[in-house]
């Protein structure tokens, strides 16, 4: 690795044409390590929708409960610690932070798959939250010091395709691992591979697919944690800001909360990313399952489906969108603005068609390119949101908008959705006149051929129609970003042009 500059930059240092902390090979490799981090990060976050009816009829729960484990498990110790630990980053060694928080969360998704109880998952899922609040504010605030700011839409757009990917990979690994593997298999596996040792150091006889699914995307983070520490340098803070703001005193929480509040555009650009992560997390939280009930497949071919055709999609949406707006900035200085709002304008339309088609083949074209364009939202979010601050309060401003973010979108999002579901269907039940009720409908077993076909359409058409309530969201959320454009270029300090 070549020897990085730790002084700050000079006037000809930042005349350069790849300004930024190291040389541009080391920054394209943080910015990937990041991006890893990232990606485990929404693996481990969002495994747990992947595994949703396993875990139903492993606990015997409703979709009121599995929201509940989906949002505000983890939205809210994740939401409410976010900001002391931007405070934090402000002053302290970034990488480190990084690094411990990966250790735990990686940890605490171990510990889900041994759960033995609907609260002590909920309470494994809090765990996962508080090390996952420690990975953006201080991620974004390095990103800001290793690229100059008419790079930094694209680069916090390449770190914003962990969103995407884990939720890609969590589909793809758990849904395979759901549907394959259990405990009796991974015992097999170890044994074949000489390690008698691991075969023997649990009781894997009694351990269900879903189960091994948390603690094999678990022990990976481990590693990463080690590999970010021994990897990735600590850049001078505020390296690439302008000269005349570096060496300024340090700004207060409630400064930097004045000042935030002062900018129009951050202000709008906040809710309309609250409420497009309400209607996403939402959806999120139940597209496998859809899939399952709406278009009988296994929870294999649910998860691939999901997680490679419309997490690719997605995952082309968040990139395309930061390097947009960076190829637009000059011609269009709003782009940062206008491009989310028509991508999340377009996609619901799009989205009620796929959702609302009954051939799955028919479906999927319509709901691969909502899922392509209602994702323009997310790099803008990141851009704005350390583009209308300095250093001095990057990190907080960041840990700021995710506060509000995960706290009405996340942590709300998968219950209502969820509550939303379970009274569709109680709706959908009572209209077939047969008597059934919700607690009928768990046990299929004791039920006639018609009742249970009764109890599965119910339960298929609620979720279906909760989820077409809640995508009229991003219309709403379209008009937020529209909103940001009379103000964009005013509030930011960071240009983009």
């Amino acid at each position: 690795m070549s020897t990085l500059q730790t002084s700050l930059p000079t006037d000809a240092d930042r005349a350069a044409p790849d300004f930024g902390f190291g040389t541009k090979g080391y920054r394209s490799f943080v910015l990937s390590a990041l991006l890893v981090v990232y990606v485990f990060n929404f693996i481990d976050r969002t495994i747990i929708n992947i595994l949703t009816e396993p875990i139903k009829a492993s606990f015997g729960l409703e979709d009121w409960q599995m929201g509940l484990l989906g949002g505000p498990a983890f939205a809210f110790l994740y939401t409410f610690l976010g900001i002391p630990l931007a405070r934090f980053a402000e002053r302290y060694h970034r990488v480190w932070i990084i690094t411990v928080s990966v250790a735990l969360w990686s940890l605490m998704t171990v510990l889900c798959g041994f759960a033995g109880s609907f609260l002590m998952l909920f309470l494994f899922r809090v765990g996962v939250s508080i090390g996952e609040a420690g990975c953006t504010p201080p991620a974004q605030s390095l990103i800001a010091d290793y690229f100059r700011p008419t790079s930094r839409a694209t680069a916090v757009s390449i770190y914003a395709l962990g969103v995407p990917l884990g939720s890609m990979f969590a589909a793809v690994f758990g849904g395979f691992v759901a549907g394959n593997l259990d405990g009796p298999d991974v015992a097999n596996l170890f044994n074949s591979w000489g390690w008698a040792w691991a075969a023997n150091a649990l009781d894997w006889e009694n351990i269900e697919g879903w189960r091994v699914a948390f603690v094999l995307v678990g022990v990976p983070g481990l590693l990463v944690a080690v590999a970010v520490k021994m990897t990735v340098t600590e850049p001078p803070r505020g390296y690439t800001d302008p000269a005349v703001l570096q060496g300024q005193e340090r700004v207060g929480f409630g400064e930097a909360l004045g000042i935030l509040w002062s900018k129009p555009a951050y202000i709008h650009v906040v809710l309309g990313a609250t409420i497009a992560s309400f209607v996403g997390y939402g959806v999120g939280q139940f597209t496998t399952s859809f899939l399952i009930r709406t278009h009988g497949l296994d929870i294999q071919s649910a998860a691939l489906l999901f997680g490679v055709i419309l997490g690719v999609m997605a995952a082309i949406g968040v990139f395309s969108s930061g390097w947009l707006s960076d190829k637009l900035a000059q011609r269009h200085p709003k782009a940062l603005s206008w491009l989310p709002a028509v991508g999340m304008g377009l996609s619901v339309p799009l989205y009620a068609v796929g959702y609302l088609v009954e051939n799955l083949w028919l479906a999927m074209p319509p709901l691969m390119i909502a899922a392509m364009i209602h994702y323009y939202y997310l790099g803008p979010m990141y851009a704005v949101a350390g583009g209308v601050v300095d250093s001095r309060m990057r990190a907080t401003s960041v840990a700021i908008t995710l506060f509000v973010v995960n706290l009405l979108g996340y942590g709300l999002g998968p219950p209502v959705i969820g509550f939303l579901s379970t009274f569709f269907n109680s709706i959908f039940l009572s209209g077939y006149g047969t008597g059934l009720t919700l607690e009928l409908c768990k046990d299929i077993a004791a039920l006639s051929t018609e009742q249970a076909a009764a109890c599965a359409s119910a339960s298929a058409r609620g979720l279906q129609w909760s989820i077409i309530v809640f995508i009229c969201g991003y219309g709403w959320a379209a008009l937020h970003y529209l909103l940001a454009g009379r103000t964009l270029l005013r509030d930011m300090v960071t240009k983009t042009d």
